[in-house]
């Protein structure tokens, strides 16, 4: 009987991917790990605040682990800072979204259960990104993009849908 050879190695994939202002390296896809897991560490500069949506995924659970800085994740509305050493459970279906509010660059270690979504989203985003030279993402691509993907984009409070008029 023969044995399969198995491909051990550290950060099977180390890929980098710059996301605008954010650094995206995967460690392990879903291919190196049978669909398990995937993991990948994102650095996001002091004080970025994201244009990306808020947004869910309901085949796949997001953990975070916190190793340099603070971001702060907002997740069902409630905004929850994580730091060096601690580590954020997001489940399925919570919409969440993350800021960089401090003054020192963030380094998290993202972990994603299953193997929902790998390097391909991020290029993905990144064309889009880099397309816009400077402007606004084409929202409608990256909408696109993200629902391909199995990210839900979340609808925006109602608060945030009025449009002030002046008095007649």
């Amino acid at each position: 009987m023969t044995t399969p050879t198995i491909d051990i190695r550290v950060n099977p994939a180390d890929e980098g991917i710059q996301l605008g202002p954010l650094a995206i390296r995967f460690l392990v896809t879903g291919e190196q790990s049978g669909g398990s897991v995937a993991a990948f560490e994102m650095v996001v500069p002091a004080g970025e605040r994201l244009a990306a949506p808020a947004h869910s995924h309901d085949h796949y659970e997001e953990t975070i682990y916190g190793v340099a800085g603070v971001l702060r994740w907002t997740v069902d509305g409630q905004p929850v800072d994580v730091g060096p050493g601690q580590a954020l459970c997001i489940p399925r279906s919570a919409v969440h979204r993350f800021d960089n509010v401090g003054s020192e660059d963030a380094r998290t270690l993202c972990v994603i259960t299953p193997a929902a979504i790998g390097p391909q989203y991020f290029r993905e985003v990144a064309e889009v990104v880099r397309a816009s030279a400077g402007g606004p993402p084409d929202k409608g691509r990256m909408m696109e993009i993200m629902r391909r993907h199995g990210l839900t984009p979340a609808v925006p409070p109602a608060h945030a849908q009025v449009v002030m008029r002046d008095s007649p």
